[in-house]
């Protein structure tokens, strides 16, 4: 039987946005939090763009019925989740990238 929440504690949860350090695994513990902290901030600042997106796209469409406002908010949701995409693939792309350049 495998269980998949065997392991419950914060490592799991935050471990998925701490990028795997691969060139930079030389960085102090100190540096490796700020990293990850300034990571999770970008992640939380992009989620609350997709949200105010979701909700000015919603009160733009039903109560205003203004078609610019949805069409921003549509804009706005994109852009919060491919901050959260791109801003989640940090450390995939920089170890991408200096494994091509070494």
């Amino acid at each position: 039987m495998f269980l998949a929440a065997a392991k419950g504690d914060i490592n799991t949860i935050i471990g998925g946005i701490a990028p795997n350090w691969g060139p930079f695994g030389n960085l102090g513990q100190e540096a490796r939090i700020m990293v990850e902290v300034v990571m999770a901030v970008a992640i939380l600042l992009c989620l609350a763009i997709a949200i105010w997106g979701a909700a000015k796209q919603r009160i733009g469409a039903t109560a205003l019925r203004d078609t610019f406002s949805a069409e921003q908010g549509k804009g706005l949701i994109v852009a919060g989740l491919t901050g959260v995409f791109i801003i989640g693939s940090l450390g995939t792309l920089f170890t991408i990238v200096y494994g091509m350049a070494v």
